[in-house]
């Protein structure tokens, strides 16, 4: 279980070590394409990983068993609306900070904005994990590692997005790698606060399945997917969502 709840933050870590062996930032279009393969990673695993589950815990309620999936993802996406008003932040390819004011320089405000979205992700490993150490049916071994692989997967291009344009704009490559490390450390954090939660959980699961979805599409809809259709058009953004999407769905109905 420990190497399931690492994993999402070795792929963020991998992703900031680009700053060492790369020479030059990322283009508009990688960039682009990073972004969008990320949002259709976390799409997918919302879907697959988190909703499905949940409604499948809830069978009992017949035709409403939709209301616990429904009901906590709105939570989710609350939760994030809060968070998007009382942190201070602000998204890469903007000049206008978000939340309230501060006096934080801009690398502490970018790693801040990624630390943000890498919340619900931390979340939704450590449910998934408090289930399974509950010997919930409806999530397996390969399953829950399906969902630590995938975000890792979509974490390696996000800890590149963050540490490469840090450097660009003169950070150093060991401060630019460690505010990668950073946004990174808190998925891990969240996952084992959930899992010591899990007395508390299991009887929610279906809940916090979904309210870690609605975090999830939350990030994706209201940051990933506006940064990947910024500037000229372009559709290697949706491409790569496309990319994301299916990897993603592939890895959780085969492993799972």
């Amino acid at each position: 279980m420990t190497l399931g709840l690492l994993i999402p933050f070795m792929g963020t870590l991998l992703g900031a070590a680009c700053v060492f062996f790369m020479k030059n930032g990322l283009s508009d279009n990688v960039q682009r394409a990073l972004t969008g393969f990320a949002s259709g990673v976390m799409a997918a695993a919302s879907i697959w990983s988190l909703i499905v589950p949940a409604m499948e815990q809830s069978k009992s309620l017949g035709r409403l068993s939709f209301l616990p999936a429904a009901a906590g993802f709105w939570l989710g996406i609350l939760f994030l609306l809060l968070l998007d008003h009382v942190i201070p932040h602000i998204h890469q390819k903007s000049q206008q900070p978000e939340g309230p004011k501060s006096k934080l320089d801009r690398s502490a405000m970018l790693t801040l904005a990624v630390t943000l979205h890498n919340i619900p992700e931390g979340m939704a490993v450590g449910v998934v994990y408090a289930g399974l150490t509950a010997q919930n049916a409806a999530i397996s071994i390969a399953g829950a590692f399906a969902l630590s692989l995938g975000i890792a997967i979509q974490n390696f291009p996000e800890g590149a997005i963050l540490s490469l344009p840090l450097h660009s704009e003169g950070v150093s490559k060991g401060k630019a790698f460690l505010y990668g490390a950073l946004s990174g450390a808190v998925e891990p954090a969240a996952a084992l606060l959930t899992i010591l939660a899990s007395a508390f959980i299991i009887p929610i699961l279906p809940y916090l399945l979904s309210f870690a979805a609605g975090a999830m599409l939350y990030v994706v809809v209201e940051e990933l997917i506006p940064e990947m259709s910024q500037g000229g058009h372009s559709n290697i953004g949706v491409i790569a969502f496309a990319a994301g999407f299916t990897l993603m769905m592939a890895l959780d109905v085969a492993l799972g």
